[in-house]
């Protein structure tokens, strides 16, 4: 599975702040996180096909913004192999070639570095590779099938049976659809020789009445309960301030789906996507409780897989913020999947890291302009170092991202 890199996702506050400056030079390395505006596929593309994307987060360079959320990357298709043998991967690579904003076009050298929550992995040189079914669960229960028939041919056919008609072969292609993120890194220097003008981070107004908003805060509690078992589990980090239709709106454009309720169904179809390595954009999650009460709503973001995908919970509270509905949020990154002794089933492991989640949570809402004003608020009495229910590590700096959404 290719990596999402592990950096803070742009500054959103800083890029408010700090005016940018004549020749800012962007070093080899540089990351700029993307999101497709055109599908892709080793089924249909082919090597010289257009291909364009947006920037999603502000790219900072010694403090100054240096290019801007909501700028145009443009490329082609390099290369396109859907694979024909079991055995054989398909592989997709890019070339970004142009960045635009402010009017201005600039020549741009850069490699693909990351695909967000994607089970394909990435060459050495940013070729992405397809998954074979034999490396899936559904590849090695054929496999395993295989061995029975040896001794058992009738018993082995039965299983076989019984197998296709729970499970699909997973498909080797590799297929990305408009609004997949990816990550690219510049393998030149790049000079921005003018000013950056307003980005959409840049039109954001300053936050009302800041002390009042700190007092609320601190107030509100910020640590979640697992439902069973009940312990301490995910510290919220961000706050909402809006009706239920903005934060549905807000999400809903920037590319989040809402989870299905935890069910027999839900339970079964994970299962299947488990098993498929494929995706499964309504999945359901573990139900946590804030002061005894579950979320109103479930959002998340995923790719192509299960087993990695960003999530959050959403809770309504009692309280207002200039007259209108506070939600409280618990946002983080699932990396990985893996089998819990302790509770007898597979459990998402998570991005330690939670600040992270914070930030890409607060990039996607801008980028969707659905947002008036972002603070970050202090809360002292955060632990710095906890865990969630499952055992996985939370490192934060404390502070909240709250939202005026519009």
């Amino acid at each position: 599975m290719a990596p999402f890199p592990r950096f803070l996702r742009g500054s959103i506050l800083a890029a408010l702040v700090l005016p940018a400056l004549f020749g800012l030079d962007l070093p080899v390395g540089t990351e700029i996180q993307i999101r497709l505006k055109t599908k892709v596929s080793t089924q249909s593309s082919r090597p010289q096909d257009a291909v364009e994307a947006f920037v999603i987060a502000p790219v900072m360079q010694t403090g100054q913004l240096a290019i801007p959320m909501g700028a145009t990357v443009r490329g082609t298709v390099a290369k396109a192999s859907q694979s024909s043998k079991g055995d054989e991967r398909s592989v997709l690579a890019f070339s970004f070639t142009e960045l635009e904003f402010d009017s201005t076009k600039l020549k741009i050298e850069t490699q693909l570095a990351g695909i967000d929550n994607a089970r394909e992995k990435l060459s050495d040189t940013g070729e992405i590779n397809g998954i074979l079914a034999s490396e899936t669960m559904s590849g090695k229960i054929d496999s395993g099938i295989n061995k029975v028939a040896e001794r058992y041919s009738g018993f082995a056919g039965i299983l076989g049976t019984v197998k296709k008609a729970v499970f699909a072969t997973p498909e080797g292609d590799v297929t990305y659809d408009v609004g997949v993120e990816m990550t690219l890194k510049l393998t030149a220097a790049l000079t921005i020789k003018g000013p950056v003008g307003r980005g959409l981070e840049t039109k954001l107004q300053p936050m009302p009445d800041p002390g009042k908003l700190a007092v609320l805060v601190r107030r509100e509690p910020f640590q979640t309960t697992a439902e069973n078992p009940p312990k301490p589990s995910d510290i919220t980090n961000l706050m909402l301030v809006g009706d239920l239709e903005q934060v549905k709106s807000a999400f809903k454009e920037a590319g989040w789906a809402s989870a299905a309720s935890l069910d027999g169904w839900s339970k079964f179809q994970t299962v299947r996507a488990l098993a498929e390595d494929r995706g499964y954009n309504e999945a359901p999650v573990s139900v946590l409780l804030l002061e005894g009460k579950p979320p109103e709503i479930v959002f998340e973001k995923l790719t192509n897989t299960f087993a990695m995908r960003h999530h959050l919970r959403v809770w309504r509270r009692d309280v207002t913020f200039q007259g209108r509905p506070v939600w409280a949020v618990a946002a983080t990154h699932d990396t990985g999947i893996s089998f819990s002794e302790e509770n007898r089933t597979f459990i998402h492991k998570i991005e330690s890291q939670i600040d992270r989640e914070r930030s890409k949570v607060v990039n996607d809402l801008v980028f969707t302009g659905h947002v008036t004003s972002v603070e970050m608020v202090e809360r002292n009495n955060i632990p710095k170092n906890a865990q969630n229910a499952t055992g996985d590590n939370l490192e934060t700096d404390g502070k909240i991202a709250v939202l005026l959404l519009n």
